[in-house]
Formats: structure tokens, C-alpha cells, sequence
């Protein structure tokens, strides 16, 4: 693998690395710091709370029967691998790459969740008006905002341009 291209590869990687590790940190310092269900209020929409999610995002499926969390155990292997794949095929497409990096990072910092705790921290807590976001961390945060990303950059269609250009149409 030429340098250049190894020198982005361990990019991508060093910075979902980097998300995961602080996913972590910041899981480990709120559970040190609160007791279950326990809230801080930091501003009149936010809290900091502990909660334990046995399902996905926005707790689906945390009251199913123990069998979600294999399966998204499963999930998240498997979307790992397609990422880093991904990361590998288009490391040099800067905005694709810092997206995926992203989701990353957050699919490991809860995947360590779900091997070891058996289910995943949740601690930033939105409401306004009587309503609440479900508590989320910073790896689902990270998650949503390479969503985001990649959903922008597929608007920019630069890929497709390319494959258009170098395909002769």
C-alpha cells in the first residue's frame, strides 16, 4: 500500500479510534458521577441522566426478550465491516471518510457496550415543553452526525461525477 494512501487509511481509523475512546470516557466519568434514573440539569432543555438502553436508538426493541442484543451485536459487526471496507475503497474523499469514520467510532463505543455491560449508557437527556428526546451518549451523537454527512456529501454527488468522468459518459 503506497504511503499516501496508508497515511489516510490510519487517519480514518486513528479518528473513529478517537470517538470511541471518548465515547468511553465520557460513559465511565457519568456513571461515577450518577446513580441510575439520577438527572443534573445543565440548561431548562438539558439534562445529564443515567439510563441503561438494552435496545437501539430510541430504546426499540430494550423490552424484547434478551434476544436484541445478539442481534445487534450482529448489526454492528457487520456494519463495521462494511465501514471499514468503505473507509478502505474511498479513503481519499475526505467528507465520505470523516462520515464514516464517525459512525464508526460510535457503532464501537456501543458495540463495547453491548459486549460488556449487556447493554448501552445513555446520558444526555433533551425536553422542552413536557417533551423529552430519548436519552442518547455521544457515540449515538456521533452516529447521527455521520449520517448527516454522508447524506450530504451524497448531494454533492462527487463520486458519481467521477465514475462518470473516468466511464467516458
Amino acid at each position: 500500500m503506497p504511503e499516501a494512501i496508508r497515511s489516510a487509511w490510519l487517519r480514518w481509523l486513528a479518528l473513529a479510534a478517537a470517538v470511541a475512546v471518548a465515547d468511553q470516557l465520557t460513559k465511565w466519568w457519568i456513571e461515577a458521577v450518577l446513580e441510575p434514573g439520577e438527572r443534573i440539569t445543565v440548561a431548562p432543555f438539558f439534562d445529564l441522566v443515567l439510563a441503561f438502553n438494552r435496545g437501539a436508538a430510541f430504546s426499540f426493541l430494550a423490552d424484547a426478550s434478551g434476544w436484541q442484543r445478539v442481534f445487534f451485536i450482529a448489526v454492528a459487526v457487520v456494519a463495521s465491516a462494511v465501514i471499514l471496507y468503505l473507509l478502505r475503497k474511498h479513503q481519499g474523499e475526505r467528507l465520505f471518510s470523516f462520515g464514516l469514520a464517525l459512525i464508526l467510532g460510535g457503532a464501537l463505543g456501543n458495540l463495547w457496550d453491548r459486549l460488556v455491560l449487556g447493554h448501552v449508557v445513555d446520558f444526555l437527556l433533551l425536553h422542552a415543553y413536557g417533551y423529552h428526546w430519548p436519552a442518547f451518549n455521544l457515540a449515538d451523537s456521533a452516529i447521527t452526525l455521520g449520517a448527516g454527512l454522508l447524506i450530504y456529501d451524497s448531494f454533492r454527488g462527487t463520486r458519481r461525477g467521477e465514475r462518470l468522468k473516468t466511464s467516458g459518459r
